[in-house]
């Protein structure tokens, strides 16, 4: 049964107003939540940055939900560092939390002022990363020289239940790379012959546990409402990579956004004033195997969009509770 979450979007709502938005997405029948740690915004109209850290431990503390988070270990954070924040919510927050390590972006990680690395030398980084942090989670004490350096560290707060380490993917050529590591595997929603060959990659290299996915989506009570608030918010986000890795402020995304097409926006984003056709695609979408959608209203005003899909949209979902219940 496909459970389905809400994405806290911190680079477009301001922490306060955040950890409201989903304190109001537990009440409205969302069964997850789920948010990406960002230091810089993908545009400046979206204007906000908040510390992921410090946000996570109050929404754990305030709702009954789980959470994951999305982070870069190697550069803005030593992988060591990294290990303790997430040991400190795991043992506070026991079997609620679980993280995905990725690579990275230049817009957050060049605030450093070290050099950008390839593609290739970010991966291997990644993956000597996820090697220290998974031994000093299991109460190791670790040193390592490589591309982090890392000398006699410990973890004293341990949680009795081991967090699980997810792999953010998009490509065919990662979902292989990873599955000797994750826990699990989230992607985002793309063409879906992509989807399902990531999927059978990962599978097929022998990657374990649960398939998550993440749906960007634009919702009013009109269409050309729903397609503006797409526009505005989410323009900057449908450059592909290698750009959307090495782009580094929000004013540059902005700049590159002004070529992105309408066309090329609703490839990315589910753009519909209908509640029902929002059901169906996600209906279909979770017939593609995935064990768990997080729902990202891409708008900055969320309170429409939680009251909408919590009565509208999750009850009509095969297997979802009706919160009205």
């Amino acid at each position: 049964m496909t459970r389905y979450g809400f994405h806290a979007s911190h680079e477009q709502i301001a922490p306060g107003q955040l950890l409201a938005d989903v304190q109001h997405a537990e009440k409205a029948g969302f069964a997850m939540a789920m948010c990406s740690d960002h230091f810089s915004p993908w545009s400046a109209r979206q204007g906000h940055s908040g510390y992921t850290w410090s946000w996570l431990g109050a929404a754990l503390a305030t709702t009954n939900l789980t959470f994951g988070c999305v982070s870069a270990p190697g550069q803005r954070y030593h992988p060591a560092v990294a290990a303790q924040k997430i040991a400190t919510l795991s043992q506070m927050f026991e079997g609620r939390f679980w993280v995905a390590l990725g690579s990275g972006e230049a817009s957050n990680e060049h605030i450093t002022g070290d050099g950008w690395p390839r593609k290739d030398v970010r991966d291997q980084r990644l993956d000597e990363c996820v090697d220290v942090i998974r031994r000093l989670l299991a109460g190791d004490e670790v040193s390592h020289d490589g591309l982090v350096t890392v000398d006699r560290a410990r973890l004293w707060d341990l949680p009795r239940q081991q967090p699980k380490l997810i792999a953010p993917v998009v490509s065919v050529e990662s979902a292989a790379r990873v599955a000797a590591w994750a826990d699990g595997l989230i992607t985002i929603v793309q063409p879906e012959d992509q989807l399902r060959a990531v999927v059978e990659t990962y599978r097929g290299a022998g990657g374990r546990g649960a398939l998550s996915l993440q749906v960007h989506l634009s919702w009013a009570e009109t269409e050309q409402a729903a397609e503006d608030i797409a526009w505005d918010q989410w323009r900057s986000n449908v450059i592909g990579a290698p750009v959307s890795w090495d782009t580094e402020t929000a004013e540059a995304f902005d700049a590159i956004g002004e070529q992105v097409t309408l066309e090329a926006l609703r490839t990315a984003v589910q753009v519909s004033a209908d509640l029902g056709e929002h059901r169906e695609r996600l209906e279909h979408l979770a017939s593609l195997g995935f064990d768990d959608i997080y729902l990202h209203h891409v708008g900055q005003e969320q309170d429409s969009f939680i009251e909408a899909f919590g009565s509208e949209v999750l009850p009509g979902l095969a297997g979802h509770p009706d919160p009205r219940d």
